[in-house]
């Protein structure tokens, strides 16, 4: 049996109105990656993509987009990525544009920058508070950015389980 390696691209969608985000669905993405391939890469993008191409995750409160393709093609989707500049979602059209953060062998290793980023981006945040209770409020969210906290919540829940049985 021949395993097949997959690349996960994890993005960011970008828009003026944050609160547009919220209009953000898994099919509206894959539907604006698969067009913007074809017209990128043509017919040849277009059959690559049918073989392994997803959307595992979509996050519409901080707009952040995990894509999995083979390991093999992940260049043609990252090189599209910049094409994209609207998401049509409901008779909607959301302009935007798809920063691709990082590119992974594993969800894990994704969900790992990703915390490593969100714990840049909170620092940066905290020069451009403006009173004490902002920056306390950057302060609790930096500090819950921990992989540490993260393991001890999985043990428990595991305990539990174990418990159950």
């Amino acid at each position: 049996m021949v395993r097949f390696k997959s690349r996960y691209l994890l993005c960011e969608v970008c828009v003026e109105n944050r609160s547009s985000l919220l209009l953000l669905e898994e099919k509206s993405i894959y539907l604006a990656v698969k067009a913007a391939v074809a017209r990128a890469h043509g017919d040849y993008g277009s059959a690559l993509l049918i073989v392994s191409y997803a959307v595992k995750y979509v996050n519409a409160h901080t707009g952040i987009v995990l894509i999995r393709c083979r390991k093999s093609h992940y260049r043609i989707i990252w090189s599209a990525l910049p094409f994209i500049n609207c998401l049509e979602n409901r008779g909607q059209k959301v302009p935007c544009f798809l920063n691709c953060l990082h590119v992974g062998g594993t969800i894990r290793t994704c969900q790992k920058f990703l915390v490593k980023y969100s714990t840049q981006q909170l620092h940066r945040m905290l020069p451009q508070c403006k009173n004490e209770a902002e920056r306390d409020e950057v302060r609790s969210a930096v500090l819950s950015c921990s992989l540490g906290k993260e393991r001890e919540v999985e043990e428990d829940e595991m305990e539990d389980d174990w418990e159950d049985e």
